[in-house]
């Protein structure tokens, strides 16, 4: 494989990790071989090659992400320089709507079906 053809691509795992996406490669890792990571629609491998234009899918936590790799790093870049090379196509997270929480001052403490519906709606 040529030089100029190895810039160009690099594994999935190891892309998310130089992009700071992921905070270890093992999370990026874990990621692909759960089935959260997607590289055009397709689920991919942890050694899957991502190229420049590819869309990346993926679940963080409980959020979905989708970005658009502009350049492939061949080191661990800064943080500010990371945010460079993905164009990031998320959705907006929807705002948690904490009107139905209320309670009334000095009403005691939350009984537990209380507390579940609290953590639900923060969630």
């Amino acid at each position: 494989m040529s030089e100029t053809n190895q810039e160009e691509r690099q594994r999935i795992d190891m892309w998310l990790k130089h992009v700071c996406l992921f905070k270890h490669r093992g999370d990026a890792t874990d990621a692909c071989r759960g089935g959260l990571v997607k590289i055009n629609g397709l689920r991919v491998k942890p050694s899957a090659k991502v190229n420049v234009e590819d869309v990346v899918e993926f679940m963080l936590g409980s959020a979905f992400r989708k970005v658009v790799v502009t350049a492939i790093p061949t080191v661990q870049a800064a943080k500010d320089a990371a945010r460079a090379m993905y164009i990031d196509e998320s959705p907006k997270p929807e705002k948690a709507d904490l009107t139905g929480v209320r309670r009334e001052r000095g009403s005691g403490r939350p009984t537990k079906k209380e507390r579940r519906d609290i953590d639900r709606v923060r969630r």
